[in-house]
């Protein structure tokens, strides 16, 4: 087929049977989806990208439930945001994992070791919905709008986690809190 097609496109595809065109939406967004994963999770690629294969895995299953096809990143985010989710409580209940996931938490380059360390416990102490609107909105330059609609939270909710978590990362850094 001849140039370039839309979500929607390749959505209608897929619905109709084409493994084609899951896989080109897959390819498409996987970026996107294990970029935040990391971020979330903290845990490094691996874990990272054995969630991105459950969501989407389940996404295959479920994209009949999809109701907007020109949103399909939001949506493949919010079904890896609850698998992430499950791998978090999951991991909670070994004190082996919890220590893995503070050794690895992943931190910009040219941070000093005591910075990432402030950033660790900061993030570490941060509710898991106020992490993932950080990863998301900080982290990977996502609009409140598209975290909103990733992680199925109103509006005005993100952009509080948002502003609640940079403030606590910043004071983390020694930074101003009001910054």
């Amino acid at each position: 087929m001849g140039g370039l097609q839309t979500d929607a496109e390749l959505v209608s595809r897929a619905l109709a049977g084409s493994d084609a065109a899951f896989s080109r939406l897959v390819e498409r967004h996987q970026a996107a989806v294990r970029g935040f994963l990391r971020r979330m999770l903290g845990g490094g690629w691996a874990e990272a990208d054995d969630v991105a294969q459950e969501a989407f895995l389940a996404a295959w299953r479920s994209l009949r439930s999809l109701k907007e096809p020109a949103g399909v990143r939001a949506w493949l985010c919010g079904i890896a945001w609850r698998k992430a989710q499950d791998r978090i409580r999951s991991a909670r209940r070994g004190a082996a994992r919890d220590n893995i996931w503070l050794e690895t938490v992943v931190t910009p380059a040219g941070v000093s070791p005591e910075e990432r360390m402030s950033v660790e416990a900061a993030m570490a102490g941060l509710p898991a919905v106020v992490r993932a609107c950080v990863a998301l909105c900080l982290g990977d330059g996502w609009s409140h709008g598209e975290a909103s609609m990733a992680l199925g939270l109103p509006l005005g909710t993100v952009k509080s986690h948002v502003a609640r978590g940079r403030a606590r990362l910043l004071k983390a850094l020694g930074g101003p809190d009001d910054a």
